[in-house]
């Protein structure tokens, strides 16, 4: 992928399905570096930059989903056109998780398939929070910021490394506030959906709700943990996509 919107953290592009992975509000490609290195080696994954942030610093984040996720779903699509052949999966975790589930229902419009399947992480449904994400000050941010982990808290405690991280979050929680769903179709797609059962932000309950969302296969992958969970069961949550991927493909 040559697009400025994608990395990829393994050497060589396995010949296998390709995996998208879309980080959380605030995050950064790198998110994904060790689930990369976890998953089969065949594997294909890269991983989403969202502009106002690392190499895409200068760039001005944006604060609303809608034009967020049309740029993505259309960088994504000539990438997808370049290889049309190999099957693909969406993995999104929490912001990243409703990011990828409109850039599957966008990419459901066009002429290429659609993805094998969808791993919504760390959110539920898209009706699920409410939350005034755009109203929170830049106290509030931080936070809540704290409160769901994640992040290196002693970077949140450096005035110039926090000045570096500052305004992707405030652009992200400003989308995320503003946001709100609109209906359609569900996707056609099947779903896993993955969650910590000791989220802060988000109950087993609510990762069901995704359930209403598509028409294809739901499960559900419940690990020890809170909003971050995934940092510390890469293996199992590898091999939940692993699962799912090669259940679907052998179904295909």
């Amino acid at each position: 992928m040559t697009s400025t919107w994608f990395r990829r953290f393994t050497t060589a592009a396995g010949d296998g399905p390709r995996l998208v992975c879309f980080p959380h509000a605030g995050g950064s490609a790198t998110a994904f570096k060790d689930l990369a290195h976890t998953l089969p080696a065949n594997f294909d994954v890269v991983s989403v930059q969202y502009p106002g942030r690392q190499d895409r610093y200068g760039e001005a984040p944006f604060t609303a989903l809608t034009p967020l996720i049309e740029a993505v779903a259309a960088e994504l699509t000539r990438e997808l056109a370049a290889d049309p052949g190999r099957p693909y999966a969406l993995f999104g975790h929490s912001m990243g998780a409703l990011v990828a589930f409109e850039t599957a229902l966008l990419l459901a419009r066009g002429e290429l398939p659609g993805p094998q399947r969808l791993f919504l992480s760390g959110r539920g449904g898209p009706e699920t929070d409410s939350a005034p994400y755009h109203l929170f000050g830049d106290a509030e941010v931080l936070d809540d910021v704290r409160r769901l982990g994640g992040t290196d808290q002693a970077m949140l405690d450096d005035p110039d490394l926090l000045e570096l991280v500052l305004p992707a979050l405030r652009a992200d929680y400003r989308a995320l506030g503003t946001y709100s769903w609109h209906g359609g179709e569900p996707l056609t797609a099947p779903v896993t959906a993955l969650t910590g059962d000791s989220d802060p932000m988000t109950t087993v309950e609510d990762v069901r709700t995704w359930r209403a969302y598509t028409t294809g296969d739901f499960d559900v992958k419940v690990f020890s943990g809170g909003h971050f969970y995934l940092f510390d069961h890469l293996d199992g949550v590898a091999a939940a996509v692993t699962e799912g991927l090669l259940t679907q493909a052998a179904v295909s």
